[in-house]
């Protein structure tokens, strides 16, 4: 019989291990991919209010702006998560009776591939309404005059805001991305021990 007192199986080190390394990694490329998206946001909001001749209107202050911003809203808890994940990786080195069991720590897993799925389903959603507004620019210019039907009006033109916002919402999509993967790799490697 094992001495709950000893040190964990190599096994048991080796899931711990995991789940700090993919728990660290987490937790800095969503943040750093979290705060370049909420920065690109924030700055495309901020010079779409400043008063212009044209009032061009700007899709990033629309629809797919707010889903992105929900998106990122679900990045902070995935960040959360992550940090979740290290707390387990510790807990895991702990003597047997103190460490999470497989069903609780599975659960917290799942917890993080929901959540990360939800995530990235509102990013998509934002950055389809995004594009969408994009694609209408775009599509209402004659290609062949180089002006759109039926004269210049700027509400048609696709602004560089614009592309600024599709780039926050791609980096929120990855920052999601990197959650799923992290939870389905450490998932995986649970039921590899």
């Amino acid at each position: 019989m094992r001495d709950r007192t000893a040190s964990p199986l190599p096994i048991v080190l080796q899931v711990a291990n995991s789940f700090r390394r993919t728990g660290w990694i987490g937790v800095w490329v969503q943040s750093i991919l979290t705060a370049v998206s909420a920065g690109i946001l924030v700055f495309a909001s901020a010079a779409s209010r400043i008063p212009t001749t044209s009032n061009v209107k700007n899709p990033g202050t629309g629809l797919g702006a707010f889903l992105t911003l929900l998106a990122i809203g679900v990045l902070g808890f995935n960040i959360y998560w992550a940090v979740r994940y290290i707390m387990v990786g510790r807990r895991l080195t702990l003597p047997p009776g103190a460490r999470p069991n497989k069903a609780e720590t599975i659960r917290l897993l799942r917890i993080g591939l929901i959540a990360s799925l939800a995530g990235m389903l509102l990013a998509l959603l934002g950055q389809g309404a995004i594009l969408g507004v994009l694609a209408e620019k775009v599509f209402a210019v004659n290609p062949a005059a180089g002006v759109p039907f039926g004269g210049i009006n700027p509400n048609q033109i696709a602004q560089p805001l614009d592309i600024l916002v599709v780039q926050a919402s791609f980096n929120v999509i990855l920052a999601q991305f990197i959650g799923i993967s992290a939870s389905l790799w450490l998932l995986n490697q649970m039921n590899r021990q």
